[in-house]
């Protein structure tokens, strides 16, 4: 099969959805002839025509509001932020329109609405330009959230987000966009709500999202030299979350080792370690829960900064020879 890039995989499914469905069109800044910020619209417009890949002012609250209103008429807009950071400029139409709507309107009314934007740091653009929100709209209910990190998943699960009645925060991960993996060439729908374990092992339970799971499979490799076994579990979606094959694998590993790159404080992280907690599993650990996160600054402009103020593969490596000891 071949292999395609994580953004080659968005690209593709905005392009297999534009083409099969005439509801389907896609607003953002510069997202027409210049393609978009990390170059995930190129080419559409010239396919498609400026009807429906429409360029948008510098205003993410109008661009969401026009986003909401068109999914209430039976559209099924597609959205890019350009940062995750800016989503705090459209939080009152994502979070107090788009997620309520159906619920306030009786069922009558849907938002079939998909919000992509770019998450994470590891890029250099600093503290305004690098954050990891996506907990805060996990938090919110209404809002179903994906964070891919493979272009497997990705070109799936956005296709799901499309096809989905609900709104559908998006988050792609700045550092996974050149990535590659085996993509099929025709369309496929990954299901939300279901897991993957993207290496099974026997020691540890590794649950980790975005980059991190490239990580955490990095170290995964390194330590089944030493005969340490890590399962990683990639959630792939926050909302709504498998929380049975996390549950699952804990029971079998005895150990619990969550990563993120959001800051750890109130992160998604804390989360998991509760339904973990609150489980069955609980009783089946060895030792206590380890999570790993973000520290709480704004990520620094300063390469070596940067890299210090998120987990990192030593730190992974770090916490699992804790998590080993006797």
């Amino acid at each position: 099969m071949r292999k395609i890039t994580y953004l080659a995989a968005i690209n593709e499914a905005l392009d297999e959805a534009l083409a099969t469905d005439e509801r389907v069109f896609l607003m953002g800044e510069d997202i027409a002839l210049y393609g978009g910020s990390f170059g995930a619209t190129k080419g559409l417009v010239q396919k498609y025509g400026t009807k429906r890949i429409r360029n948008t002012p510098i205003s993410e609250s109008a661009l969401a509001g026009a986003a909401v209103g068109s999914a209430m008429t039976g559209m099924r807009p597609i959205i890019e932020i350009q940062f995750s950071d800016f989503i705090t400029i459209a939080l009152d139409q994502i979070v107090n329109q788009a997620a309520k709507i159906h619920y306030m309107y009786g069922g009558k009314v849907s938002v079939p609405l998909v919000v992509r934007t770019a998450a994470g740091s590891g890029t250099g653009h600093a503290a305004q330009h690098s954050q990891s929100l996506e907990n805060w709209t996990a938090h919110i209910p209404g809002l179903k959230v994906v964070q891919p990190s493979t272009a497997y998943d990705a070109k799936g699960l956005l296709h799901a987000a499309i096809e989905d009645n609900n709104p559908v925060m998006f988050y792609e991960h700045k550092l996974c966009y050149q990535t590659t993996s085996e993509v099929p060439e025709e369309k496929y729908v990954i299901p939300f709500g279901v897991a993957d374990i993207k290496h099974s092992g026997q020691d540890i339970t590794v649950v980790a999202t975005g980059i991190m799971v490239h990580k955490s499979l990095a170290i995964a490799k390194q330590l089944a030299l030493e005969g340490i076994s890590l399962e990683v579990i990639d959630p792939r979606t926050l909302v709504p979350l498998d929380t049975k094959t996390i549950i699952k694998s804990v029971q079998k590993t005895g150990r619990l080792l969550i990563v993120h790159e959001a800051v750890k404080r109130s992160g998604f992280g804390g989360e998991i370690a509760s339904i973990v907690a609150e489980s069955k599993a609980f009783y089946a650990l060895k030792k206590p829960i380890k999570r790993l996160g973000g520290k709480s600054i704004p990520i620094p402009y300063q390469k070596e900064l940067e890299h210090a103020a998120i987990p990192q593969e030593e730190d992974i490596l770090a916490a699992a020879y804790e998590l080993m000891e006797k």
